[in-house]
């Protein structure tokens, strides 16, 4: 006697204008879910608008970073609140077009492996930090004139002004947003140098006075003469870029935006703690 041959169901699937299947509303869905839910409906209309659509969103957060860029590095205007303001506002536009938290890296369920990826790369790149200053042959690499601070001007710093004024908005912007709107239509390892590369473009403003503010950076381009900026700057994007694919790396790894906000954090706040002891041992 032969078993009979059990079958899954099939799976309804809805036709859009844009050609793309979705499901139908299933035989459990209420009155309500089928025809009165927003999110949904906002979604299949997403959908059906198509490549070309979603394309052009990603281009628009692409020059949504520039005006945010010369606004602050070129206006002067106070990342303070224009961090903060901008960040709601990149995630606001995200969730509009239909980006899920999963796909922006801030699901509720990957917080906590992406803190304890964020706390092993704060002491990894702290123990490097130590080792770099107790060294006389690192240690000019972080004497910045710009962390040249009393210990309270450095806890502020980097406690509040870096993580509110700088890591808010380039980690929602570089890591959740851009890539978010990225995977839609490109493959991972695109999206990992797609935005790790315009991180690294990033920071062609702040480059520009690198020069002059870190003594090491300073000296390793003085016999360059004229063309001791552009290596600067072109030094900087790379060095950034490839921060950005470790940073991309660490968020694909754990699924979670905070696995790269520590690195993102440690890179930049400790050097500002260990800049602070760099200059005591050097006095």
């Amino acid at each position: 006697m032969s078993l009979p041959v059990l079958r899954p169901a099939a799976v309804a699937v809805e036709p859009t204008p844009g050609g793309v299947a979705v499901p139908a509303a299933g035989p459990h869905d209420t009155l309500h879910d089928q025809l009165h839910d927003p999110v949904r409906r906002h979604r299949l209309a997403l959908i059906a608008r198509g490549r070309r659509a979603r394309l052009a969103a990603t281009v628009a957060v692409v020059f949504a970073l520039v005006g945010l860029n010369v606004a602050n590095h070129v206006l002067g205007w106070d990342t303070m609140w224009l961090g903060p303001l901008g960040a709601v506002t990149l995630l606001a536009f995200a969730r509009w077009q239909g980006l899920t938290w999963h796909q922006l890296g801030l699901a509720r369920h990957t917080h906590a492996r992406g803190i304890r990826w964020g706390l092993g790369v704060i002491a990894v790149v702290g123990a490097v930090y130590l080792v770099g200053i107790l060294l006389p042959s690192t240690r000019t690499a972080f004497l910045d004139v710009r962390y040249h601070l009393p210990p309270a001007g450095a806890l502020l710093t980097a406690f509040v002004m870096i993580p509110i004024g700088t890591i808010l908005l380039e980690e929602v912007a570089f890591r959740s947003v851009l890539w978010g709107f990225l995977s839609r239509h490109a493959r991972m390892w695109q999206v990992l140098v797609g935005s790790s590369l315009l991180f690294g473009l990033w920071h062609v403003f702040p480059a520009m006075a690198s020069a002059t503010g870190n003594a090491a950076i300073g000296s390793a381009v003085a016999g360059l003469g004229p063309f001791a900026k552009v290596a600067v700057v072109g030094g900087t994007v790379l060095f950034t870029a490839l921060g950005g694919v470790l940073a991309g790396e660490l968020r694909r790894r754990s699924g979670s935006l905070f696995a790269s906000v520590g690195m993102h954090w440690a890179t930049n706040a400790l050097g500002v703690l260990f800049g602070v002891l760099a200059w005591r041992l050097a006095a």
